[in-house]
């Protein structure tokens, strides 16, 4: 016995097909949040790696200026001479300010 089912069997395919598609579509949203947090995390993982490295690079440039001045005595003397102000005998520091511009004009 052979029954022609016609339009029946194309709408059973289309409607299989359309349910499939909502699926996956319905699948999409469910996991969209999660791919846009994942998204925003890797995000701060570099900004954090970046931030890591120029850490590490302001490390490396202190502990060689710590160096510096724990075994390079003319280090230590030109430091203790700019910011301290100190001379030898018979020498003659002379300090340059800076102006100051933002100052209320005279009467």
């Amino acid at each position: 016995m052979n029954v022609n089912l016609g339009i029946w069997k194309i709408l059973n395919r289309v409607v299989l097909v359309l349910l499939a598609g909502a699926g996956l579509v319905a699948l999409g949203l469910w996991y969209l949040p999660l791919i846009k947090q994942n998204e925003r995390e890797r995000k701060e993982i570099i900004r954090l790696d970046t931030e890591i490295q120029r850490e590490e690079e302001t490390g490396k440039q202190l502990n060689a200026a710590i160096q510096s001045l724990n075994h390079d005595p003319k280090a230590l003397e030109r430091l203790a001479r700019e910011r301290l102000g100190y001379a030898k005998p018979g020498e003659t520091v002379i300090r340059f300010e800076t102006p100051a511009t933002n100052l209320p004009p005279q009467p």
